[in-house]
């Protein structure tokens, strides 16, 4: 099957459909203030998302623990790589006073990879988790974990914990998967899902398309997916954040998106946020209900 696509020309402009528009409206102005006054950290800021405004507006925003320094360097990914920053044990207070300043209604916690410590970072994820439920009883949660190297017993502490939604990205299709995510793997992050499901997560991954995967992949990634009970997907475009990473190969058209979107939900996904401008995080809030 051929993909409803654009190929991508040398220094060819970005297409129409991923023009964005400037965020506006009380509330994100509001959260927008109290951001700039209190230096929190969110990566809604960091990463430029396009969707700021939007999520903001509707009360839910995205924060990072464990550093900034990942000890992973995938093709895709704009996080710099190194020998992370020693782990701050009063993050978790620190995130959990961030979403009441905020007055956030869904959080969504992200992390870098810290293959690096022993408990890949998991005993900071559920004491993060822990502070923001006492801090903000009334606030849901969506944890965007890494695969923790398949490590049950480190999965195990982010369970016990019980977020409304565990997400981990798949990001690629098996064929790309080596390329574009280097240290991590395909099967395991597959492994990482069936395992959460089975422990009764609600569970959620990402794809980003663009790289050169083809349509009859996409789909075969999200059977996949079906097939370890996955319950939410998030599919949007890979847009290249410097020139060292892997280029875009394809604009995807909205046309294309909608078909996933449909496809997707004909196989069972609970929920499909499928477009151009969809992140990991977008409507995050209704993936908890």
């Amino acid at each position: 099957m051929a993909i409803d696509s654009v190929i991508l020309p040398e220094k060819q402009k970005k297409p129409k459909w991923l023009r964005v528009k400037l965020p506006v409206g009380k509330k994100y102005t509001e959260l927008r203030s109290l951001v700039d006054k209190y230096k929190l950290n969110t990566i809604c800021t960091s990463g430029s998302c396009p969707n700021m405004g939007e999520c903001w507006g509707e009360g839910t925003a995205t924060f990072m623990i464990l550093g900034n320094i990942c000890t992973r360097s995938c093709g895709f990914c704009g996080v710099k790589t190194g020998r992370p920053e020693t782990v701050e044990w009063d993050e978790p207070e620190k995130v959990a006073r961030s979403i009441k300043l905020m007055k956030i209604k869904h959080a969504v916690i992200t992390s870098v990879d810290r293959d690096d410590l022993k408990d890949g970072g998991s005993i900071i994820w559920a004491e993060t988790v822990d502070a923001i439920r006492r801090a903000n009883p009334n606030t849901t949660l969506e944890t965007l974990i890494p695969d923790f190297q398949g490590n049950t017993k480190q999965l195990d502490r982010v369970i016990e914990v019980h977020p409304e939604v565990v997400s981990h990205n798949m990001e690629t299709v098996r064929r790309l998967s080596r390329e574009v995510r280097i240290q991590a793997k395909y099967d395991r992050s597959l492994g990482v899902l069936k395992y959460l499901k089975e422990k009764g997560m609600r569970t959620k991954t990402g794809l980003m398309l663009g790289l050169g995967e083809k349509e009859e992949e996409v789909i075969q990634t999200m059977k996949d997916l079906r097939e370890a009970n996955c319950d939410i997907i998030t599919i949007g475009q890979y847009l290249q954040p410097t020139k060292k990473h892997l280029p875009v190969k394809e604009f995807i058209t909205p046309e294309q998106f909608k078909k996933y979107e449909t496809l997707g939900l004909e196989m069972g996904f609970m929920y499909v946020e499928s477009g151009a401008l969809v992140r990991s995080s977008y409507k995050a809030h209704k993936h908890a209900v």
